[in-house]
């Protein structure tokens, strides 16, 4: 079929010709490049748009703000990007109820402040500026936070999801309580988009807490910190957040965050104090790298995760294997769940990466942990299995068949091939 009718279908089921357009320069995902982009308005207009593109077999993946498109696999094949920023806004607030239904191309740093204004917080951190809520729960994205509240995949309690074949679901309600459908929104958080598009959340939110403290102490290196987070973790704090940070070169911070009312936050920052040493300082705002993933556009990016006890031996042994390998390694992460991340320069021999990855892996493995390529130049992503070993993959494939028979929707993203 000709592009232009193509095109001209794909506007003719948007009954405007506004929504969809030719591909651009700038539209492709991790590298592969589209054919057309479609920006849909509302949860019916993306149903009528699936169901034209499962019409005309074309290959979709979706897009919200753009900040995570280097993650995951290249697709295997890209006719459709369906981005989601048109898919913006609250489309309620129940604050008595601390519930909030939010459409999956809202910021999640504009999404901030309006919940502010009632004094409540959707507890999901923002490491990219720019990231939408789709996309927070797409890849189940978390920061330092997630000690306390969770990830995306804990907060999440209902969710509308276009199917491939265009047919809308809803999962879970408006009621924290409420579990009908509930398994629905677990299985799409993380997937990737590969087994529908997720048009509207419900969250459950937290008050904004009254007070709040960063404690925190720099120390000579990794390992010394990973002692310290350990002493930390077994005290009765209950922070709402526990990382570390150990760049490529200098020394290393131990970050502490406590909320609460004035005096509860005062005397556990007092605790936490004590415990990290005199040379701990207390502040109300965190540094400037709070949050942040250690690495730039263009760099490999990993995920490293390890049951509790392995973070103070996968902190050093980290290092280590970086020196060994002769390579650069920053490494940035929540000590109080067992997940760090480790940067390395797009500029690094792609040999002696994908080395360290199968030592890391090793490593993880160990400890109960798996080691994930995030983001990786081309030449990276060659020499290694972003995914690596992965538990349940048949069941994950079945999964996809059943949401996704033609595999259509993001091919080959997901762990797998998937």
């Amino acid at each position: 079929m000709p592009a232009d009718r193509t095109l001209n279908q794909l506007r003719a089921t948007c009954r405007s010709a506004d929504p969809v357009r030719a591909a651009g320069e700038g539209d492709h995902i991790a590298g592969v490049p589209a054919r057309y982009v479609a920006a849909p308005r509302d949860t019916a207009q993306a149903a009528a748009l699936l169901r034209a593109a499962a019409d005309l077999d074309l290959a979709v993946t979706f897009r919200g703000g753009g900040t995570r498109q280097d993650w995951g696999s290249p697709p295997r094949r890209l006719d459709l990007i369906l981005d989601t920023t048109a898919l913006a806004g609250v489309v309620e607030h129940a604050a008595g109820d601390l519930i909030t239904v939010v459409r999956a191309g809202a910021r999640l740093d504009a999404l901030a402040p309006v919940l502010a204004g009632a004094g409540q917080k959707l507890a999901l951190d923002a490491p990219l500026p720019g990231g939408t809520v789709g996309g927070a729960v797409a890849t189940n994205a978390a920061g330092p936070r997630r000690l306390l509240y969770g990830t995306p995949r804990d907060l999440l309690i209902g969710v509308t999801l276009v199917r491939a074949d265009g047919v809308v679901a809803h999962a879970g309600g408006k009621v924290v309580k409420n579990v009908a459908g509930y398994d629905l929104g677990k299985l799409v958080t993380g997937a990737y988009g590969t087994l529908g598009l997720i048009t509207e959340c419900a969250f459950r939110l937290h008050p904004l807490p009254a007070a709040v403290a960063y404690v925190a102490r720099t120390v000579d290196d990794a390992a010394e910190a990973g002692r310290l987070a350990a002493a930390v973790r077994g005290a009765q704090l209950v922070p709402a957040a526990l990382e570390v940070d150990a760049p490529v070169t200098g020394p290393a911070t131990v970050t502490v965050l406590v909320e609460g009312t004035p005096a509860g936050v005062a005397a556990r920052a007092d605790a936490a104090r004590r415990l990290l040493g005199v040379d701990a300082t207390v502040a109300d705002r965190p540094g400037a790298d709070w949050g942040r993933l250690p690495w730039r556009p263009g760099d490999t990016g990993l995920k490293l995760t390890v049951a509790l006890s392995g973070v103070p031996r996968l902190l050093a042994d980290a290092r280590a294997a970086a020196d060994r390998h002769g390579l650069p390694l920053a490494l940035r992460g929540s000590a109080g769940v067992g997940v760090l991340y480790a940067g390395l320069p797009g500029t690094a021999d792609p040999a002696r990466v994908a080395a360290l990855v199968d030592t890391l892996r090793a490593a993880t493995a160990a400890a109960a942990g798996h080691t994930i390529v995030l983001t990786a130049p081309a030449a990276v992503r060659q020499r290694v299995d972003l995914w690596g070993p992965v538990d349940g993959l048949a069941l994950m494939r079945r999964v996809k068949q059943r949401f996704d028979p033609d595999a259509r929707l993001a091919p080959g993203r997901f762990v797998g091939g998937i």
